[in-house]
């Protein structure tokens, strides 16, 4: 063997092996340990079992020990402060719901900054609905808002305080000049009872919570919040299909990191999720359970549509001087 070969070979050899350090130094004794999946919500709704179905997937495809730790309290913020100020080191990851990029708006006094919190990848999402009580004469959300206008305060809506539903509602409100008399509940839990027991006229909330009692012909789906009909309801009309005033609103689930961690880190982590979310018995749950929508977004797409629908809701908000409380 020449000099020269010996020494382009010894250089490419080189070569090959400084450009995969950084990965290397990345990824090579990562995991250490546990691996953390907060949910800044308590166990019930959604976010928990979505992380649940995913983190015992992942172990089986990854040998990795996860834990699921639920740190509730301030409509996620409390959770997602935890997440904010963990170490970057890919130890820890947040999978939260679509009101996490609305705490901003509803409490400007934050113990946590967006800027503190990577997007990693939207998980997946489903249009909210509108259901309103068999009892009352609605079959659909313009009969409601006709009613309503015959009667200003008078047909009582129930949504979340502090959400993206309570906003769209806000907007519909004012856009179409109707008076629906919104009543703000604390959980999911409380405005379904409500509804189902009459309390409220019609309710707003996520098709994953609504679908078992639609299914069970306790309440009647009258509109869907995205900007087409979904499979789960293909009989339900669109708002916009109903000469509603609004802007296309879903809710989603998705996942976040600390900022500053290695991106190689992050990518791994990204393609370890969409490996298991889009594996055929999770997706099936996923559908099943959530009727979601799988998108697993790249970390810039996510964080696009993350400041989008923030330029977007935060306006509401401010224009209408919207509380959480």
């Amino acid at each position: 063997m020449t000099a020269i070969h010996r020494r382009s070979l010894l250089a490419g050899s080189l070569a090959a092996t400084f450009g995969a350090s950084p990965i290397a130094r990345a990824q090579g004794d990562w995991p250490k340990g546990s691996l953390r999946f907060i949910v800044p919500f308590p166990p019930g709704g959604s976010t928990d079992p979505v992380a649940r179905i995913i983190q015992t997937k992942m172990i089986e495809s990854t040998g990795w020990n996860i834990i699921v730790e639920n740190k509730p309290g301030g409509t996620g913020a409390v959770g997602s402060a935890v997440a904010a100020k963990s170490a970057p080191d890919g130890q820890t990851w947040m999978v939260t719901f679509d009101s996490h990029i609305l705490n901003p708006a509803f409490a400007p006094s934050l113990p946590y900054k967006d800027s503190e919190l990577f997007n990693v990848m939207e998980i997946g999402r489903t249009p909210q609905v509108i259901c309103a009580h068999p009892d009352r004469p609605y079959k659909t959300f313009a009969e409601a808002v006709a009613d309503a206008k015959k009667r200003p305060g008078k047909v009582n809506m129930g949504v979340l305080g502090a959400s993206q539903a309570l906003v769209l509602m806000t907007l519909i409100k004012k856009e179409n000049d109707v008076d629906l008399n919104l009543i703000p509940y604390k959980g999911g839990g409380p405005l379904n009872q409500d509804i189902l027991a009459g309390v409220t006229d019609i309710g707003i909330g996520s098709l994953t919570s609504f679908s078992p009692h639609i299914r069970a012909n306790k309440v009647r789906a009258i509109a869907v919040t995205g900007e087409a009909r979904t499979p789960a309801l293909p009989d339900t009309p669109t708002l916009a299909e109903q000469g509603i005033k609004a802007f296309p609103s879903y809710a989603w689930w998705g996942v976040y990191a600390p900022a500053g961690t290695p991106r190689p880190i992050v990518d791994r982590m990204h393609a370890e999720i969409t490996k298991v979310v889009r594996s055929p018995d999770v997706t099936q749950k996923f559908v099943e359970q959530f009727n979601m929508e799988i998108l697993t977004s790249s970390p810039e797409d996510f964080a696009a549509y993350q400041k989008s629908e923030q330029d977007r809701w935060f306006k509401v908000i401010k224009d209408n001087n919207i509380k959480g409380d």
